[in-house]
């Protein structure tokens, strides 16, 4: 099964949302207007962003397409963790009093459709259904976070939670191939929700007002300490009833406004030096 195919096809399309596609083996930026893609000017989501495309005029039907993640290699991937009050509690920790950032390396980023590699060192895989601001300018100690949001997309922060309670950092447990998924599409209005199913069974449902920090201020605390650049990433937090995942499942991610991320979970297959 196409996964990505299906996944259009039962999702529809939010309005007027941009993201990545394929046509066979060419690559484009498109703006989403119900079912219909309107290519543009584009060969990177960079261009949108700065301001530097239009629209050619070709259209195509969005069940045609296959979706890619609309963001693929930013300068950086920041996450947020315990910013949910209720995934607070369900952790058994304090509120923090500033955000707890760690970043992802853009290399585990993985599109609609594509399947999350559970490795084999790992014998504990979460999901962690995510909204992720988009960076539309640079930001430097910035007093204005808001004015440097472009976007709004999905995000899975996959965790290998084993490893995670084993290491002092977090960077292999959140680290591996795979463990990023990022879409469907961009959406210009900051979701309400945020919705995980597990094999179509509801496991993650919050509010994003239930965060601890907001967008705006996660994007003026980052600035103070690293310069984001147009087309970072910032994950913002999880809310409760993360679990882990096995081959055969598939996890979606749903934001309203913006669409439903959905990838499938496979094992990774055995070295060929056995591990």
């Amino acid at each position: 099964m196409d996964w990505c195919d299906e996944t259009v096809t039962e999702t529809g399309s939010p309005r007027q949302t941009f993201g990545r596609f394929a046509l066979g083996s060419t690559g484009f930026i498109g703006m989403v207007t119900g079912g219909v893609v309107h290519r543009m000017s584009a060969d990177r989501m960079a261009d949108v962003i700065s301001g530097r495309a239009s629209a050619t005029g070709d259209t195509h039907p969005l069940s045609d397409l296959k979706l890619l993640a609309p963001i693929d290699r930013p300068s950086k991937v920041i996450c947020i963790g315990l910013n949910y009050r209720s995934h607070i509690r369900e952790m058994r920790w304090e509120t923090p009093k500033a955000p707890i950032i760690f970043t992802k390396p853009s290399s585990a980023i993985i599109g609609p459709g594509e399947a999350i590699v559970l490795p084999e060192m790992s014998r504990r895989v979460d999901y962690e259904g995510e909204s992720a601001v988009v960076i539309g300018s640079r930001a430097k100690d910035t007093a204005d976070g808001g004015k440097h949001i472009f976007g709004y997309t999905g995000f899975n922060d996959v965790t290998a939670r084993d490893l995670q309670k084993d290491d002092p950092d977090w960077t292999r447990s959140k680290g591996f191939d795979t463990f990023a998924p990022v879409g469907p599409f961009i959406s210009p209005k900051a979701p309400s929700s945020v919705t995980t199913r597990l094999n179509g069974r509801v496991v993650q449902q919050a509010p994003t007002e239930d965060r601890v920090f907001g967008d705006a201020a996660l994007v003026e605390y980052i600035s103070r300490i690293m310069t984001l650049e147009p087309g970072d990433l910032i994950a913002t937090g999880t809310p409760s009833g993360i679990s882990p995942m096995k081959a055969g499942d598939v996890v979606e991610v749903e934001l309203d406004g913006i669409g439903v991320l959905a990838n499938p979970v496979v094992a990774e297959e055995p070295s060929e030096n056995g591990g």
